[in-house]
């Protein structure tokens, strides 16, 4: 009797603490997640607040306006949008069928020992810092295309549409193709990796149904893997256009800064990432208030881009739920 006696008390110390653990596990959960909220909320109105000056003096120009002119105070942001959107654009176009085959090739074709070294491979890629990236573009692949960006553009001369999008001749080789390339090798790891990751959450059973019923490999990854993982490659594919939105140094270096809105692809231009650093330092007053406004219209773009996403990924849960 004693020890029942003193075996109860034990109990209902241990679980009281472990009802405070929960409390406290709750709490900290709670806090945090109200933290980011705090954080995210700060961000923006801190960024609008400081932007305010420019808001006011350009109104809607401020989106609308292809001027960029900080020493005669304009600062139309039209061509700094254009720019990211086209460099982001041609990123996504080069990089999404190349990075979809890489995670195919890894997770239904390669041996063993060879994905284990394209998996190396490609996370030591997306491990490489931006500044690299922009400085091999810049000082090597730049140069190297001036030639074929001469050559492509004597041969579409003349030709409707093509003559638009690859005339006027390489430059200097800094363009928006250029940054867009350097931008595709720069998100390729990124969407491979997440690729990767979906398809290995394709049942093993699937597979093995579709290819019993005697679909070919081809077969069967039409069938049964992409369908499965379309929701995650979508998403796999708004990261890297958010990460080709967002980056700065890589841009700076191989667009160039020519504030125009051009169809010419091998033209140089301006985006808004390397815009604020290239300009931060030298800006005050209300120019440097424009430069955090372009701050604020980038970060709503990733917000818009994401929720998008978020959009698609949950259409194809749902469609993949109902055929199931």
């Amino acid at each position: 009797m004693a020890a029942e006696m003193s075996a109860r008390p034990a109990s209902l110390e241990a679980k009281d603490k472990g009802t405070l653990a929960d409390s406290a596990f709750r709490w900290t959960a709670v806090i945090a997640a109200f933290a980011i909220l705090v954080i995210l909320g700060l961000i923006i109105v801190s960024s609008v607040w400081e932007a305010r000056p420019a808001f006011s003096e350009m109104g809607l120009s401020f989106l609308t306006s292809d001027r960029w002119a900080p020493s005669q105070d304009s600062f139309g942001t039209l061509t700094m949008i254009y720019g990211t959107a086209v460099a982001s654009l041609i990123a996504v176009v080069l990089a999404v069928p190349v990075s979809i085959g890489i995670a195919l090739f890894i997770s239904e074709v390669a041996p063993r020992r060879l994905r284990t070294a394209l998996v190396f491979v490609v996370d030591l890629l997306a491990a490489v810092p931006s500044v690299v990236y922009g400085l091999w573009g810049v000082l090597f692949v730049a140069p190297s295309l001036v030639p074929i960006y001469d050559d492509i553009s004597d041969k579409v001369e003349g030709i409707p549409i093509l003559d638009s999008l690859f005339g006027g001749g390489g430059g200097s080789g800094r363009s928006f193709m250029t940054a867009g390339m350097i931008l595709a090798l720069m998100i390729t790891p990124i969407i491979t990796s997440v690729t990767r990751e979906v398809i290995a959450t394709v049942p093993q059973g699937e597979k093995d149904a579709a290819t019993a019923l005697g679909a070919t490999r081809w077969e069967m990854i039409r069938g049964a893997v992409l369908p499965h993982s379309f929701g995650g490659i979508v998403g796999a594919i708004m990261l890297g256009l958010g990460r080709a939105m967002g980056e700065t140094i890589a841009l700076a270096l191989t667009m160039g800064a020519a504030f125009q809105i051009t169809t010419e692809l091998f033209s140089s231009g301006a985006a808004m990432p390397a815009t604020i650093a290239l300009e931060w330092g030298e800006s005050s007053g209300t120019h440097r208030s424009a430069l955090i406004g372009l701050g604020v219209v980038l970060f709503i773009a990733t917000i818009v881009i994401n929720s998008i996403a978020r959009g698609v990924v949950t259409r194809a849960e749902v469609r993949m739920r109902g055929a199931a």
